[in-house]
């Protein structure tokens, strides 16, 4: 079994930056995605990025050239920056972690993005 907690989210003007972490707790050695989902208002949850071992990274086309998912093996973290924000990346965001048999959720970090 996998905990995911994250953290960094908040209130932020157009523009700004914030780092997102989702620090994993217990194991599982199947685990062989880790990414970054989110839910704005009145909308489906969607993709923002993910990484695939071995496979390379994925972003929305939303996000790409603001965005940056990487991962601290030593911290057991996966983060995300996010620069250039925009209003319409306020939502919450999630982590999620998969592998061949289960997929793995934290609670969630609310992002605000306004002037």
């Amino acid at each position: 079994q996998v905990q995911l907690v994250e953290s960094g989210g908040g209130y932020v003007q157009p523009g700004g930056s914030l780092r997102l972490a989702c620090a994993a707790s217990g194991s599982d050695f199947s685990i062989y995605v880790r990414g970054w989902y989110r839910q704005g208002p009145g909308k489906q949850r969607e993709l923002v990025a993910h990484m695939i071992s071995g496979g390379g990274t994925t972003y929305a086309d939303s996000v790409k050239g603001r965005f940056t998912i990487s991962r601290d093996n030593a911290k057991n973290t996966v983060y995300l920056q996010m620069n250039s924000l925009k209003p319409e990346d306020t939502a919450v965001y999630s982590c999620n972690y998969r592998s061949l048999e289960k997929s793995y959720w934290g609670q969630g970090t609310q992002v605000t993005v306004s002037s």
